[in-house]
């Protein structure tokens, strides 16, 4: 079969010469800046062929090159063969990310495009500043890559519904008075919100346009008063759930009316808006009398927080994702033992079986990942029908799998042994639980954040000279998106925010370790913060595991566990035995009590 994108790239070329483009940037973002875009916004996969979910293009008249992380190397490495363009690793020495090597390509008079929908405001303002020096100037009024894109995909129809307040625990009225507090307190009479997560908790309401994500396409504008209005397709809305939602002083608008509603603002308003999560495209509409005030979105830091309520729901939907995996877990094995051929397909089949029986499930969180031997080693493989592996009787599979509920969000990895594994292997899985471990255990002052805390995790790898190239843990929403800010466990990045760890914030820990055509090692619970204790030194914090399933021991060199390691271990499948046993019989009960057995 052909590639198509050198034709791609060919006819981009042509429209870049036809409105004088020295260069095309097109990054992996949609006029809501989501991490997972709607099929009509994947201009980047389209243009490149690369369908990782982290990436960016930039193509110049005679050069195109996509930079990514470490996660997607392999991939991107496959991916990009024979389509003319590079491979740019991003955080290797000697490789310019893509803005420096902007800078190195373009010359005085030279024209960037990008399109203003898929760009930020503060990342425009930051490329304009890092071209200001090559006399190079940014145009975001042109969509080139659009331009060209004959069989665009539509906009994603589906239905917009009520997240019932059994489920949601907070009335929409009172996150919006205390948003409104935040905004008296900022100085602001209007707030317009884009990113979707955020509008769908404040609004109480979920949808399904982007895949994996219980969200919708809209816009928000919150007024002082008691007004708001949300932008999307009328259509997706029934008549009662309108009403209810005008009861609440929320009126409904056209999604693309928002430029227009925008360009009706005073010179007496004042809007708060978060420059990192709307687009330029977008902020482009405000009137130029009208004063902005650029904060982060008070409701981001808001349902980063979990209510008591809504962290009992989360233990229940944790209790019943825990059972599912026991009984995938238990058939997957019972298939092999019979000598049955499993692919990784199967796997995915099987986990989707058992948690679409559970009550409140919705989908799953995101594309399960099953990586038997060397695919384990790819951080974010996907199994496809063109291509995938059969499991045999020996070795490791990674599987990193999770579920939607109506009470909340999970997202969990496990590594099975599937027969005899290597002496490599066993040290591997347990030098990453190490690592688990340590940070599961930690106790930290009130005011940490996860920059501070992320060298726990890596610490036994770091000793045996070895460690892994993405973040340890991201905020997890509840029945919403699985990565989920503002808080994050990774290593330091200079100028990065450090968000203090708050009791109520849902955390993965996730450390791993990857050797590519080999096997791939990640460990993933999803942990809240709560209150440790207090001493004369001030509050300290702590980290409840949520998530309720077996490690496989089969997998793990127990000698190389110390005494509070093993007794951490032993604790946790003594958890998971008393949670799960109630909701498991027969060959799957038998199957959990094995599997947490004590060391």
């Amino acid at each position: 079969m052909n590639n198509p994108i050198p034709a791609r790239l060919a006819a981009l070329r042509a429209a870049m010469q036809q409105h004088g483009i020295a260069a095309v940037l097109v990054p992996s973002a949609d006029p809501h800046l989501s991490e997972y875009l709607p099929a009509h916004w994947a201009a980047r996969e389209w243009l490149s062929g690369f369908t990782g979910s982290a990436g960016t293009l930039v193509v110049s008249r005679d050069q195109a090159g996509l930079w990514t992380d470490s996660r997607y190397f392999s991939q991107a490495e496959q991916q990009l063969a024979g389509s003319g363009i590079s491979l740019m690793k991003l955080r290797v020495p000697h490789t310019p990310e893509h803005l420096e090597w902007l800078q190195q390509q373009l010359h005085d008079g030279d024209v960037l495009a990008v399109a203003g929908d898929s760009v930020a405001v503060t990342t425009q303002r930051q490329i304009e500043r890092r071209l200001a020096d090559s006399g190079a100037t940014v145009r975001t009024d042109l969509d080139l890559p659009g331009a060209i894109w004959a069989d665009r995909p539509a906009l994603p129809q589906a239905p917009v519904v009520e997240h019932e307040l059994a489920w949601a625990c907070i009335p929409r009225a009172d996150k919006f008075a205390r948003l409104r507090k935040a905004m008296h307190k900022l100085g602001a009479t209007h707030h317009l919100l884009s990113s979707l997560d955020d509008i769908a908790w404040l609004t109480n309401l979920r949808g399904s346009d982007v895949e994996c994500n219980p969200v919708f396409l809209a816009h928000l504008l919150v007024q002082a008063e008691q007004r708001a209005t949300l932008f999307v397709g009328r259509a997706k809305l029934g008549d009662a759930l309108v009403a209810k939602l005008a009861a609440d002083g929320i009126a409904i608008a056209d999604y693309a009316s928002i430029t227009s509603t925008l360009q009706e603002l005073g010179a007496t308003d004042r809007l708060l808006l978060d420059g990192g999560r709307v687009v330029s495209a977008i902020a482009a509409a405000i009137p130029p009398g009208v004063t902005r005030i650029e904060a982060a979105n008070p409701s981001t830091a808001f349902k980063a927080v979990k209510s008591a309520a809504e962290l009992d729901h989360i233990r229940d939907v944790m209790r019943r994702d825990g059972a599912a995996l026991v009984r995938g877990f238990r058939r997957l094995e019972q298939r092999l033992a019979a000598g049955m051929a499993v692919t990784e397909l199967d796997v995915d089949a099987l986990l989707h079986e058992e948690r679409s029986a559970q009550p409140g499930w919705v989908g799953e969180s995101f594309a399960t990942i099953a990586g038997y031997q060397a695919n384990g080693a790819l951080p974010h493989y996907r199994a496809t029908p063109e291509s995938h592996s059969t499991l045999q009787a020996k070795g490791l599979l990674l599987i990193d799998s999770g579920g939607q509920y109506l009470g909340g969000t999970t997202d969990i990895t496990r590594v099975l042994a599937l027969g005899e594994t290597t002496a490599e292997q066993r040290r591997d899985a347990t030098l990453v639980l190490k690592g688990m471990i340590g940070l599961s255990r930690a106790r930290f002052p009130k005011g940490a954040s996860g920059p501070q805390l992320d060298a726990l995790a890596r610490a036994p790898l770091w000793a045996s000279g070895m460690d892994y190239g993405h973040g340890t843990g991201h905020g997890v929403g509840y029945f919403l998106n699985v990565h989920e800010g503002p808080q994050a466990i990774r290593p330091p990045v200079a100028g990065g925010a450090l968000v203090a760890l708050e009791p109520g914030m849902i955390s993965s820990i996730e450390p791993g370790l990857y050797k590519p055509g080999r096997h791939g090692i990640r460990h993933e619970n999803l942990a809240v913060v709560v209150e440790a204790d207090r001493t004369e030194f001030g509050e300290f914090l702590a980290f409840e595991t949520l998530t309720m399933c077996p490690f496989d021991r089969r997998a793990l060199e127990p000698g190389l566990l110390n005494p509070e390691e093993r007794a951490w271990l032993d604790d946790y499948h003594a958890s998971v035995r008393a949670a799960l046993s109630p909701l498991l019989d027969d060959v799957d009960l038998e199957w959990l009590h094995r599997h947490c057995a004590p060391l």
